[in-house]
């Protein structure tokens, strides 16, 4: 499996900004996907994951509210919307795929596969 996250970039806080993970290989509507991102000097964090249907979603306390993570198993992708961004929000944001579960998975350690990371970062 391969994953390839897009949509990054420069935001002032208040603003929104739509994350995109492409993936190839194994059948991409069999298994959990999620988000994590990684703050400069901080460890890696969950920050939302959906189940192989769209229907289990769960977020961090963080960002609930105000991400929404969805995906098109006909697209073989997975979004993240993040609107009312806050400084805080500024990390690189990694896209991950969990190929032994199809429900929806919060832990960082079970994710086999990796994107190679999109950079947001939000001015206060």
């Amino acid at each position: 499996v391969q994953l390839q996250a897009s949509g990054g970039g420069l935001v002032q806080a208040g603003g929104s900004l739509r994350l995109s993970c492409a993936a190839s290989g194994r059948s991409f509507g069999s298994y959990a996907m999620a988000w994590f991102r990684q703050a400069p000097g901080k460890e890696r964090e969950f920050v939302a994951t959906i189940s192989w249907s769209g229907t289990i979603k769960y977020y961090a306390d963080s960002v609930k509210g105000r991400f929404a993570i969805s995906r098109d198993n006909a697209e073989n992708t997975v979004y993240l919307q993040m609107n009312s961004l806050k400084p805080e929000d500024t990390a690189v944001y990694y896209c991950a795929a969990d190929l032994n579960r199809g429900a929806a998975n919060m832990v960082k350690d079970q994710y086999d596969y990796w994107g190679q990371g999109t950079l947001v970062t939000v001015s206060s």
